[in-house]
């Protein structure tokens, strides 16, 4: 009778994958500041009913190489968000608009297109979207429970995700960072 054989590690891999976690996260930062670069895209978001959601955007926004975030109406104290961030909000700027107008006339001002993350009957499969880097990028995601200002929809393209399973409606978050994560790779593979 043959006994299974446990798998034999090499140790040197072993430990070099446990010396990355040796480092305190100021010092993986630093490190990681030395290759990183930062990508023509930026998120906007209202005001959401969680602080976590503002702080998930901001880590995924800190991995994808996304430096501002807007957010439309009030924003959390920083210090709540670096705590639900882990420290990522060192390396977002917020930028704060009182009303979806102000958000669109910088936008303009600042040859942006907006993308939202909305399902609406002008929305396209994010599968079959194709992002135009030849002006900056935004990223929309809207509120937790009224989705995307309608002031915004109107001005913006907008895609959906495909989800084929029995619900019908991402967290908001999760939403943007789907769509953050197919811009990047259609920004990184032109």
């Amino acid at each position: 009778m043959n006994t299974p054989v446990a798998p034999i590690y090499e140790k040197s891999k072993f430990r070099t994958h446990l010396s990355l976690r040796r480092k305190t996260r100021k010092q993986r930062y630093s490190e990681k500041m030395k290759s990183s670069q930062y990508l023509p895209i930026t998120i906007a978001c209202v005001n959401f009913m969680h602080d976590g959601n503002l702080a998930f955007l901001m880590r995924a926004a800190a991995c994808f190489g996304v430096k501002d975030i807007h957010v439309i109406g009030s924003v959390p104290e920083r210090a709540d968000l670096k705590h639900l961030s882990g420290s990522t909000c060192d390396f977002i700027n917020i930028v704060q608009h009182s009303t979806p107008a102000e958000f669109i006339e910088w936008a303009n001002k600042n040859d942006t297109k907006i993308v939202s993350a909305e399902m609406c009957s002008k929305s396209v499969k994010l599968r079959n979207y194709k992002f135009d880097f030849h002006q900056k990028v935004c990223i929309f995601t809207g509120h937790e429970t009224s989705g995307v200002p309608g002031e915004v929809i109107h001005v913006s393209d907008c895609v959906e995700i495909d989800m084929p399973g029995p619900g019908f409606c991402l967290n908001t978050s999760q939403a943007a960072n789907i769509v953050l994560y197919e811009a990047t790779k259609q920004f990184l593979e032109k």
